[in-house]
């Protein structure tokens, strides 16, 4: 999947979202405050609910996505006959516009898919149009099933203040990581070998620019992949806890430390260097990743997604490695989780709709998920198949997520960060300005939202 896809449309339709953040009758005076059941009182005894119409609302629309989402709700109405469920797929940009409307109605799914960007989740929190998802979580383990540095991705604090911390909001069912590609013969015809620290890229980039090849494919026209080689150049120069203080819009970090500015600097020399290529800021995202593909560059640095449509391309020659190990001497990348499922504060089946979340997350969905071609966010180096690209994508992703540090995207920070990042990135590729100029600019807009937050 395009990672940006489902986000680039937040800042399109956050005037909606606040919209119904300020409706009358919610918001956090506690008014319509999403419920929060205690694990003794959840109902986990689905049978006995009597004949249920479950409302699914999803954006698992891509093939994969809708095959393993499909055979599951085969599987779930199997086990709970007395469950209907009707199900709505839509583009995540549909689903947001709709999921805005709906949630400051009374006509709402009793399953949401639901971003878990702050313009997103964190307005629905605000505005009390989700539940607490706290007590399911005890009542059916799911603390104990997930990893925290997984189930943080879709924590908030009641009045969303917090990102990463406080009550349950959603439930992830794959996972993604921004790692590094590259090409076995590519790089062994220049020479090179896979490197395994960061001074060993950095050298390896200069020695590939030296023979004459584009070291990395990176095209930022959309102005966010640039953002997806930042994250992991940074998790190599700063430590994980000030990286998801930044990306989570928490106080108590700041863009302008030596550090941050070290990790700017090293993406504009690598721009500078001509390490990206040409013309970078004005190369299409898609036609980016098909250009290497199809033999341009040694390496690209990007989302784990890409993985099947270059592998169609490219077989056995393409390889994906997580980053080399970060600053806390772990390996640490950008990455998260795909769109956690959530259920809205007005849903008319809670129990049954956190049965279908337990049910679409448990271990044996997860070998549906894996089998079907996506990527399953728990048992994910157990499940992955025997060889190729898939592989080392689970295996990379399983153990950034249980041993390492799932680092936030970097434009979860502010319901604006995407849009200063995006432009600061595109002026560093075009050295039109400094990594100094950019630090600033960052931290001006993380500073004025955590002041206001």
């Amino acid at each position: 999947m395009r990672r940006r896809t489902f986000l680039a449309s937040t800042a399109a339709i956050s005037g909606t979202a606040l919209l119904a953040a300020c409706a009358p009758g919610s918001g956090t005076d506690g008014s319509s405050t999403a419920p929060a059941p205690k694990a003794d009182e959840v109902d986990t005894d689905i049978a006995g609910l009597g004949e249920v119409t479950l409302k699914v609302w999803d954006q698992e629309v891509r093939g994969a996505q809708n095959d393993a989402i499909t055979a599951l709700i085969e599987q779930f109405q199997a086990k709970y006959p007395n469950v209907t469920v009707d199900r709505t797929s839509q583009s995540s940009d549909d689903l947001l516009k709709q999921a805005a409307l709906a949630l400051s109605g009374n006509d709402v799914p009793d399953v949401l898919q639901v971003n878990n960007a702050r313009a997103d989740m964190g307005e629905f929190v605000k505005a009390g149009q989700l539940t607490d998802l706290s007590g399911y979580a005890e009542a059916y383990g799911w603390t104990d099933r997930f990893e925290e540095s997984v189930l943080s991705k879709a924590r908030y604090s009641a009045d969303a203040t917090t990102f990463g911390e406080g009550s349950l909001w959603g439930l992830p069912q794959t996972g993604e990581i921004c790692g590094i590609f590259y090409s076995a013969s590519r790089l062994e015809a220049a020479g090179g070998t896979v490197p395994t620290t960061w001074d060993e890229l950095s050298a390896l980039l200069g020695m590939l620019q030296s023979a004459g090849q584009q070291p990395i494919v990176l095209g930022d026209l959309d102005q966010w992949p640039a953002l997806h080689v930042l994250g992991p150049i940074q998790a190599g120069l700063v430590d994980a806890d000030t990286i998801t203080k930044l990306a989570m819009g928490n106080e108590g970090a700041d863009w302008t430390s030596p550090e941050n500015v070290q990790a700017l600097t090293t993406f504009a020399e690598w721009a500078k260097n001509g390490y990206f290529g040409p013309s970078p800021a004005a190369l299409d995202y898609d036609t980016a990743w098909a250009d290497f593909a199809q033999g341009t560059g040694v390496l690209l640095i990007g989302g784990s997604w890409l993985g099947p449509d270059m592998a169609a391309v490219m077989g056995e020659d393409l390889h994906f490695m997580a980053p080399p190990p970060g600053k806390d001497g772990k390996v640490a990348t950008t990455g998260g989780t795909g769109i956690p499922f959530s259920i809205p504060a007005k849903a008319k089946n809670a129990a049954a709709a956190a049965a279908y979340i337990d049910f679409i997350t448990s271990a044996d969905a997860m070998k549906t998920i894996a089998e079907k071609g996506g990527t399953p966010v728990l048992d994910t180096a157990e499940l992955a198949p025997a060889s190729g690209v898939t592989k080392e994508i689970f295996e990379a992703f399983g153990s950034v997520s249980t041993d390492g540090a799932l680092l936030p995207y970097l434009d979860y920070a502010t319901p604006t960060f995407g849009d200063t990042a995006g432009a600061a990135l595109q002026e560093l590729l075009n050295g039109s300005s400094t990594p100094e100029d950019a630090a600033a600019a960052l931290q001006d807009d993380y500073e004025a939202f955590t002041k206001k937050a």
